[in-house]
């Protein structure tokens, strides 16, 4: 593994900026980040001698790897396929939109098929190579739906929340389930919210008709996040107030957004960072088989997906997934909200980290993973480092 020093690159985290500086990366792990006036005085010659040096072109930023916590696939391949080429295809697809760490994230399907990913899943996280996107573990996304939001999730098999059948599940999975989406109303007891919160894995509403009332009643149960935002829920009727509404105004709940200018009008992706700030959101893609590649028809959970451009649809014209690239909505939430690029960082990275309990990514800091993405004045990936190793270069 190579260790290296990367010089004059202005290092964006969430909280500061740090121009001209300089990383050090030993054994895929920053070592230090500091000024770039001050490397020779502070690391020997003799040790400066032994490691490779990259030095970038003026204005270039350095951020921290992406984090996608919510993506089924990418480049012809599903984390429903449960094939260790699948999800190999996906993590090796990633970084080249400066994604270096994700969750493979399942649909509703039969139990026989999600117990097959899951288990793949669990197979392939034994063994992956460091110059890929990590996936660190399962978002179970379903079956646990409300059927009048299901969307693209196939109804004719959605159930109702069972703690028993998700045990079983992680148990297939090696523990590897991490994030669950479900509909409050289908655990009106909220014996699987009060579950996940107990095991340390993230509990979300999601195709979900609930009342704001019921999602309150089941936040102070554990639920915590709202699964991309607006699509897929009561929504923010003035006398109804739904899923959307609570998303919006209980300080308890994070929330996802896909910020393709598809799923959600650039106004409202503006309204919700208005309300939540950037602290209270995550970037997500939701991403299908289809991103990459030709217009075309595609399966997404066994149901034919046609796409046309960046909108990919069901027969009936229900939104399935997305073909959203991270740096894209990098790129679209400054747009669309005038935000700082800080703030995307936090919306794409560190937010995402916190989330999952991660004290090894999300910021460029002595000690974290050399996971990090370097940007040109467009927002546009020159170069991408999963663990020290370069995994993706324009």
């Amino acid at each position: 593994m190579e260790n290296f020093v990367l010089r004059d690159v202005h290092v964006y985290n969430s909280t500061d900026v740090t121009k001209h500086a300089y990383i050090i990366v030993k054994d895929g792990k920053i070592e230090a980040v500091g000024a770039n006036d001050r490397l020779e005085n502070e690391i020997p010659d003799e040790e400066r001698r032994h490691l490779s040096e990259y030095t970038v072109e003026p204005g270039t930023a350095l951020v921290p790897g992406m984090i996608d916590v919510h993506i089924h696939g990418t480049n012809n391949a599903d984390t429903m396929d449960g094939t260790p080429d699948a999800l190999t295809t996906i993590a090796q697809s990633l970084p080249s939109e400066g994604t270096t760490a994700f969750l493979a994230t399942t649909i509703t399907q039969t139990q026989e098929l999600i117990t097959k990913a899951l288990k793949n899943a669990a197979d392939f996280a034994l063994n992956q190579p460091g110059n890929q996107a990590e996936m660190l573990g399962i978002h179970l996304e379903g079956p646990f739906f409300t059927k009048e939001k299901a969307g693209a999730q196939p109804k004719e098999y959605l159930l109702e929340a069972d703690v028993p059948l998700f045990k079983q599940w992680q148990k297939a999975a090696d523990g590897l389930i991490k994030w669950v989406s479900l509909a409050p109303e289908r655990d009106p007891d909220h014996a699987l919210i009060r579950h996940l919160k107990e095991t340390g894995v993230v509990a979300a509403a999601a195709h979900s008709g609930a009342t704001l009332e019921e999602v309150e009643k089941a936040a102070d149960s554990g639920l915590s996040h709202v699964t991309h935002l607006f699509n897929g829920m009561s929504g923010l009727h003035h006398r109804e107030p739904g899923l959307a509404s609570a998303a919006l105004l209980n300080k308890q709940l994070t929330n996802e957004m896909i910020a393709d200018g598809v799923h959600v009008h650039p106004a409202m992706v503006n309204m919700a960072y208005q309300m939540k700030g950037a602290a209270g959101l995550l970037l997500i893609t939701d991403s299908i088989r289809a991103k990459c590649l030709q217009n075309g028809k595609y399966d997404l959970g066994g149901q034919t997906v046609t796409v046309e451009g960046n909108h990919p649809y069901l027969e009936d014209g229900t939104i399935a997934g997305s073909m959203l690239k991270m740096n894209q909505a990098v790129k679209n939430i400054m747009d669309y909200t005038n935000c700082r690029l800080e703030e995307a960082v936090a919306m794409t990275s560190s937010n995402a980290a916190a989330k999952l309990g991660l004290r090894r990514k999300g910021a460029i800091a002595a000690g974290m993973d050399a996971d990090f993405v370097l940007l040109d004045e467009n927002h546009e990936v020159i170069r991408t480092w999963c663990r020290g190793q370069i995994a993706f270069e324009r």
